[in-house]
């Protein structure tokens, strides 16, 4: 409890507890709020401004960005500052202005910027999209609307995408931007098409022509492929030409998207105003709270000091970064905390020529920033050297949300291990300024300020007010600062250093600094090296000498067990000695001793020219094509998605944006903190004492013990309540029922439950070795596999791994249950890709006919399959509790809990045997397939029979055996994710292809061409014929030729003879993914049309719309088949009472199945119809048609369904039917850059084909293939989860778990589609094909362009022609440094497990 009396010793100042701010350009007052609350709960909850998302509550993805601005008196001027709002404290907004996404446009008047990212396609699930747009909007307001392309790349740092792949709203955001010193250059507005529609260079496209956008445009109208200026745009960078040859001036209001749609132009005297009332507004202290917490809001030194004094505990508040995580994610108890970042004079900042720089502490990241970025431009550049380590290390620290709000001093108090700022601040021997009223002023020097893991030498009472850093003395002084991270952008560090050395003017070192972050429990400087490198002279004949005494004292004073916390121990330790490998060759660079190097062996060179160098890194540019020859009156549009303006202005509705009920309660899992044990006790009774807490319920609550036990599967079931065991740290044991969020979450924590754990199985391999096995285990098999392998010319035998994934849909699981007072009636509002088996289970769990349950789905915030089974469990639980309570449930999961206890995409172990003849046909093939399922097999049966059937890819194999073999273990159960098992599957092809090919010395692509599987004559390991509509050969001439296949080789070549460190790699690969649900079953499809009196049509099918674009898909086709505008058909959502029984959202077949169901049911209406159009005439119109049906009584209302034919698969059937009604098809080509030195690497380009048939919607298909090429890209890179051994998930939010962000696309990225073919073959709605899912895949294509790379790099270094087989994926940095072969790793990197010391910290399950 916390004393609401203010200190005696702080009664003479003039505290007040009211908070003045704006939102949206009105004035609001708040007496005493909420002090447990930020900044995103008043916006959402006070304010009911529910268009700012909560993502994640730590600032990691950037959904709740708002944008803050305030009045800057020593400048005179207006500062937007876009902001997470989930971690900053309402306090920080107090006498400023707080703009959310519905204070700058709406869907009827959207701001441009919002416009922009919708007509550009850029906004799929759209949860995202309203925290981009106001980082693009601050960036705007600082621009005055004309911002460069680098700042426009780095304002979405802070910002997480899962749907779109990014490109789409970088176009969007390039069209304000020239990108173009002195003018820009935009074609005329019709452009040029060449050939099938493509333009180029950039310039117009003619209705769907395609884009090539150059340099970076936006799109086609976007200049020369450098983005649209909003001032005035010239062709070719000074006037457009007429064609009679006159210069004339390019109307820059004229903006149109890709697709000809127009733009509204940016104009500043629009936007809204900042309140004039804040210029004058003097702060006031503020002093308010509860029992429970307080706030304090000093604005001068003098109160921070004494409020230090009077309260020693209290926390000092700047960014809240680190804060809001503790709270959030470790219940920490900030009783009494402190708001210092409106105290002008912790916020100054003075170069003292000759001394340094000094600054005050609570100056924000981002001004520290802009200081430093000047003083690198203004100062002789060896004196500015440790400014610019600052700024390198700034740059990408955090996003720019962070950088706006944190601080110098809390990035120092924190005292991180890995923190990027602390090791600059160590090595240039900065000193802080420490201030308390006890001891007045005093100085700390950073070189040992830190004194133990997350502890320093501040005193108590003590403050940090000011930085000083000096300067670089100018002669013979080399500075550096490195950071390697799992992602370059916005990612904590896994060894980050700032290095110094001081020289006298004969070349001996006089001072060696050396510092490292992630390498020990607290920032640490290398003294032993220090003193070694210390009166060393530095010459030609001594340089090899000290750089190897350097690196050899650097191992020892770094030597990290191989279960080092935090893992990567090898990669460390490498990173270590890299590090410092780089800065050498820097120091003897500018010192001017710089050698050839000598050898391919790192500590043979002295001097190393090519170690300085990183991997490049452009702004995006590429290009869709979107010619589309079967285009018809609606159908094969590219038009936005229905609700792309909805979701860019806030106003699409999310479950947790449903306003609250009467009486609503929330519930939060009581959660399992053991992966397998016997539950001894449960005391909720600590909980049930907290005030606000409503109750709490368990398996007790059920209507029986067998209505506990539910699944999407027979062979998957599982109970909602853990019933006397727990089997998985995160399992539901109870939900604590409470009047709001924060209360629930407190008293949850309370519950006591007492175990007796049991032995656990955590990893596939121990689940092998204990033959922890469920029963189903199918097998696909054909021919004479053992006899094939007799006769086989060669045999080859391989592992292929690959790890689990995270969905990260930013909206995380959600259900809102309203029970009805009459019959067991009640609402379910689901983000659930099924709401039939939402309804299902909350019946069961309720005890009453799925007739009472009513499943409604308006949109998802993304699925990705997390939402297909998971879902079900939470909607349940929460109706549990809104039945015994008899009140609304809502519960809407943390991010943290969601990964926890969701599942994932499954982990993979697969054995593969592969014969081939003496012409390198295939001949046969035997696999077995491992996946850990987790602790139940939920929807595993459907995933690994998938993976067996994806298992050969696109290749011809006669003789086949493959077998499917889940792994039971103590982890949450593994679920769906987009490819459900086939990414899996054809990852296994794709590696027997690579090692296969590199064993035989041949390209893997001349395998593939002896072994593609023929049309008329092939048939799959599971026995489908292979039919016409086989086009991956097809596709591959095509991208080879698209993406100039064979001179990017030779490029590769070239580049890679001429670099020592950079490694470039190319790759190919194709993808042949199977369209239909595994159970037959579940390819049927209902929808419902409704024609009313005014011609306007309500639609409703069984898919739920998650950004794939379906709903818009099915109203075009429903305006194509009943002849109407688009914009007469309304969807309103996905529910049981209007379309009942449906199948899941999933497996790639919504728009095959709902669509030709919407056509059935049109067929229906438009046969009726037929008189009417015969006597009013072809164009009459709905309203008319409609009107005179009515009064002759004809029924305006039909049902549509429809049942995928010629489709029947059983497994063990000796002659099955077809397990797919078709193929969706495709090829990427990747292009990689890599650096060796340290396991950096960029995507420089990728090409992607896709047989996509007809396109329905071609800018939504284009936005599924590269958003789920970038997924895929993450999956195979970058994406790792991580378990501690003691079974609990460690990458349980952004901060750990890593998917890729905006610069880490392809920064050449071309799509296009199969051409020439009519697709007469296909059955589907309008020969379209399904396309969710199968691009996924292609992204392993940079896998195995990074593994390329490093086949150069183990050729040059080793001498070896091939790569170690059984590489795992995801390819991520440390894997990339480890297989380098450079001997910097081989020789003093490696740690190897020892006796007592061989257990890794982290483990992938």
């Amino acid at each position: 409890m916390v004393d609401l009396q203010l200190h005696q010793s702080l009664g003479h100042h003039n505290f007040t507890n009211k908070l003045t701010f704006y939102v949206n350009g009105v004035k609001r007052t708040i007496s005493n709020p909420d002090p447990r609350g930020t900044l995103l709960d008043f916006i959402r909850t006070h304010e009911g401004l529910t268009g700012t998302k909560l993502g994640c509550s730590e600032g990691g993805c950037g959904a709740c960005t708002v944008v803050v601005a305030s009045w800057d008196r020593e400048q005179g001027e207006i500062i937007y500052s876009a902001v997470n709002s989930c971690i900053v404290p309402l306090v920080a907004v107090e006498g400023k202005h707080l703009i959310t996404v519905e204070g700058i446009g709406s869907s009827n008047n959207p701001h441009p910027a919002q416009e922009r990212i919708a007509l550009f396609h850029g906004s799929q699930c759209g949860f995202c999209t309203p925290g981009i747009v106001m980082s693009l909007y601050a960036l705007l307001r600082n621009t005055g609307g004309q911002p460069s392309k680098e700042q426009i790349a780095e304002s979405f740092d802070g910002n997480l995408c899962r749907c779109t792949g990014y490109k789409p709203i970088i176009d969007a955001a390039n069209t304000f931007s020239c990108g173009r010193p002195g003018g820009c250059c935009r074609d005329n507005a019709s452009g040029k098409a060449n050939g099938a529609g493509a333009t180029v260079g950039n310039g117009m496209a003619n209705g769907a022509a395609a884009v090539a956008n150059g340099n970076g445009a936006a799109a086609n109208g976007c200049c020369k492929g450098n983005g649209a200026a909003n001032g005035c745009c010239k062709s070719n960078g000074s006037a457009a030409t007429t064609a009679n040859g006159d210069d004339k001036e390019v109307d820059m209001n004229k903006l149109f998207t890709p697709n000809g749609l127009p733009l509204k132009p940016y104009s500043a005297k629009t936007e809204l105003i900042f309140p004039p009332a804040l210029k004058k507004y003097e702060l006031n202290p503020l002093f308010f709270g509860n029992e429970q917490k307080v706030w304090f809001r000093p604005v001068t030194k003098l109160q921070l000091l004494q409020i230090k004094h009077a309260y020693p505990e209290s926390k000092i508040v700047g960014g809240a970064s680190e804060i809001q995580i503790e709270i959030k994610m470790k219940a920490a108890n900030y009783n009494i905390s402190v708001y210092a970042n409106d105290i002008e004079e912790l916020k100054t900042h003075k170069y003292i020529p000759g001394k340094g720089l000094e600054f005050g502490a609570n100056i924000s990241l981002s001004k520290l920033e802009e200081v430093c970025d000047k003083l690198v431009h203004e100062l002789d550049p060896n004196v500015s050297q440790i400014y610019g380590a600052i700024l390198e290390q700034l740059k990408y620290f955090a996003g720019r949300q962070i950088r706006n709000a944190a601080t110098p001093a809390g990035n120092i108090a924190t005292a991180s291990p890995i923190s990027d700022l602390n090791p600059v601040l160590v090595a240039a021997e900065a000193v802080l300024t420490v201030e308390s009223i006890e001891n007045g002023e005093e100085q700390i020097s950073m070189t040992d300020f830190f004194v133990g893991y997350r502890k320093t030498k501040l005193p108590a009472h003590g403050v940090i007010t000011k930085i000083f850093v000096p300067e670089t003395v100018p002669r013979n002084e080399v500075v550096m600062a490195y950071k390697q991270a799992k992602r370059k952008d916005d990612d904590i560090a896994i060894v980050t250093a700032c290095l110094r050395l001081a020289l006298d003017d004969d070349f001996r070192i006089s001072k060696a600094r050396l510092a490292y972050g992630g390498v020990g429990p607290f920032t640490t400087a290398a003294k032993g090296t220090a003193e070694f490198l210390t009166g060393k002279l530095l010459r030609r004949e001594t340089a090899k000498e000290v750089l190897e005494g350097a690196i050899d004292c650097l191992i020892k004073e770094f030597d990290l067990p191989y279960s080092v916390p935090g893992g990567m121990a090898a990669y460390r330790r490498t990173l270590i000695m890299s590090f410092f490998y780089k800065f050498y060759s820097t120091v003897l660079e500018k010192i001017g001793l710089a050698g050839e190097a000598q050898d391919n062996s790192a500590l043979e060179n002295t001097y190393d020219p090519q170690a300085l160098l990183e991997v490049t890194r452009k702004h995006p540019v590429g290009s869709r094509d979107l010619t589309n020859p079967y285009e018809q009156r609606i159908v094969g549009k590219s038009d936005p998605h229905l609700s792309a303006l909805k979701q860019v202005t806030g106003e699409a509705v999310y479950i947790d944006d449903i306003p609250p009920y009467h009486g609503e309660c929330f519930g939060v899992q009581v959660m399992s903190t053991k992966p397998r044990a016997r539950i001894l006790s449960v005391d909720p009774s600590p909980a049930l004492e907290v005030e606000g807490v409503v109750g709490y319920v368990d398996v007790n609550d059920l209507p029986s013990r067998e209505a506990n036990i539910w699944g999407p599967t027979p062979v998957g079931k599982e109970p909602f309540f853990a019933d006397g065991e727990v089997y998985y740290v995160g399992q539901c044991i109870g939900v604590i029922i409470a009047t709001d969020r924060m209360i629930a979450e407190e008293a949850a924590r309370l519950v006591k439950v007492e175990y007796e754990e049991l032995e656990t199985v955590i990893t596939i391999e121990e689940a092998i070795e204990a033959q922890s096995f469920f029963d189903y285990q199918p097998k696909a098999e054909k021919g004479d596999v053992d006899g094939a392998f007799a006769e086989s010319a060669y045999t080859f035998e391989g592992t292929s791994r690959i790890g689990s994934q995270e969905h990260f849909y930013l909206e995380t699981q959600g259900s809102l249950v309203v029970p009805e007072p009459e019959d067991g009636e009640m609402k379910v509002y689901s983000s659930s890709q099924n709401p039939t088996e939402t309804q299902v289970f909350v019946a069961q769990a309720t005890g009453v006919p799925s007739s009472r349950i009513v499943a409604r789905v308006k949109r998802l915030g993304g699925g990705f399959g997390g939402k297909e089974s998971r879902c079900c469990h939470l909607s349940s639980i929460a109706a549990v509790a809104a039945k015994k309570y008899k009140r609304p449930v809502r519960m809407i999961l943390s991010r943290s809990e969601d990964m926890l206890t969701a599942g994932q995409r499954h982990p993979f172990v697969m054995k593969w045997k592969v014969g081939l003849d003496k012409n390198y046909k295939f001949t046969a093939l035997e696999a077995k397939l491992y996946a850990n399922a987790g602790w139940s097999m939920d929807l595993t049966k459907g995933v690994i029979e998938r993976a067996v059937l994806h298992a050969e890819n696109c290749y011809d194999f006669p003789n086949a055996r493959i077998q499917g073999i889940p792994c039971r273990t103590s982890v949450a159960s593994n679920t769906a994710f987009r490819g459900f098992g086939g990414p899996q599957g054809m990852f296994m092809a794709e590696c027997y292809i690579y090692e296969i090919a590199d064993q035989l010395g041949i390209e893997p692509d001349t395998l593939r061409e002896i072994n593609y599987l023929v049309p008329g004559v092939s048939s799959t390991p599971f026995k489908q014929a292979i039919t016409e509509d086989f086009t991956v050969p097809d596709m591959v001439k095509q991208i080879k030729k698209q993406s100039n296949y064979d001179d990017l080789r030779r490029q590769v070549e070239e580049f890679n003879s001429k670099h020592k460190w950079i490694k470039r790699g190319l790759a190919h690969v194709p993808t042949m993914f199977g369209i239909s649900f595994g159970a037959t079953f579940l390819n049927q499809a209902g929808a419902l049309v409704h024609i009313y009196h005014d011609g306007s049509i309500l639609l409703t099918h069984g898919g739920t719309e998650m950004g794939q674009g379906l709903h818009t898909k099915m109203a075009m086709v429903c305006a194509e088949e009943l002849k109407v505008p688009l914009s007469q058909v309304f969807i309103s959502e996905t529910s049981t009472n209007t379309v009942p029984n449906t199948s899941a959202s999933a497996a790639s077949a919504s728009s095959d199945l709902n669509g030709m169901a919407v056509k059935h049911a049109c067929d229906q209406l438009n046969e009726r119809l037929a008189p009417y159009r015969e006597r009013l005439g072809e164009n009459a119109t709905m309203e008319q048609l409609a009107h005179a049906a009515y009064f002759d009584r004809v029924n305006l209302s039909a049902n549509g369904f429809y049942k995928t034919p010629d489709i029947g698969f059983v497994w063990g059937d000796p002659n099955p039917k077809p397990a797919f009604f078709y193929f969706t098809q495709g090829c990427a080509v990747a292009m990689v850059e890599v650096n060796t030195l340290t396991g950096d690497w960029s995507n420089l380009r990728t090409d992607i084909v896709m047989d996509i048939g007809r396109p329905i919607n071609q800018a939504i298909d284009y936005g599924q293939i590269e958003g789920a090429f970038v997924q895929g890209q993450g999956l195979f890179t970058i994406e790792e989860s991580l378990w501690l051994r003691n079974g609990a998930l460690f990458t349980r939010g952004p901060g750990a778990y890593k998917i890729p962000g905006f610069r880490d696309i392809p920064q050449e990225f071309n799509v296009g589609h199969l051409r020439d073919r009519p697709f007469k073959h296909l059955k589907t709605i309008h020969r379209s094909k399904g396309i969710g899912e199968p691009p996924l895949f292609l992204g392993s294509s940079v896998f195995f362009a990074i593994r390329d790379a490093l086949s150069y790099a183990r050729r040059q270094n080793l001498g070896e022609a091939t790569m170690p087989a059984g590489l795992v994926a995801p390819m991520t940095t440390e894997r990339i440094r480890m297989l380098a072969g450079d001997s910097l790793y081989e020789h003093k990197g490696k740690i190897e497990p020892t006796e007592g010391d061989d257990k890794p910290f982290f483990v992938n399950a």
